[in-house]
């Protein structure tokens, strides 16, 4: 009787034993999704900082080339009007040598009165 009653006793030991390990694994679980949970976020917090990172990037980079690009086309046009002043200038000078031969009803000497013509149409 004195053995079944210390098997008896040796079970319940046993199974207090075993439900405090079971707390004790509960708990430890718990402890281990609060850990990953914090760790789950932080990561989402670092890719969500990395990819507000990487749009401020492609928007600098995006504005620098638009601004590249302004200026190249900025370059272009200067470079257009100028080419047309010279043109519209060598066509006012022409324009004025051949209203200068009809006044004077006689060839004008492109060649001995081109600094004329050239002052002339730097003038304009």
């Amino acid at each position: 009787m004195q053995e079944r009653e210390q098997q008896i006793a040796d079970g319940l030991n046993a199974a207090e034993k075993a439900g405090q390990d079971l707390d004790q694994a509960k708990l430890e679980v718990a402890e281990q999704l609060d850990q990953a949970k914090q760790q789950a976020a932080q990561i989402i917090d670092q890719a969500n900082k990395r990819a507000a990172q990487i749009v401020d990037e492609a928007k600098e980079q995006a504005i620098t080339e638009g601004s590249r690009l302004k200026e190249a086309a900025q370059s272009d046009i200067a470079q257009e009007v100028n080419r047309a002043k010279e043109s519209l200038r060598s066509q006012v000078a022409s324009l004025a040598l051949a209203g200068a031969e009809k006044v004077l009803q006689a060839s004008v000497d492109e060649n001995a009165h081109r600094d004329i013509v050239d002052n002339l149409a730097a003038n304009l």
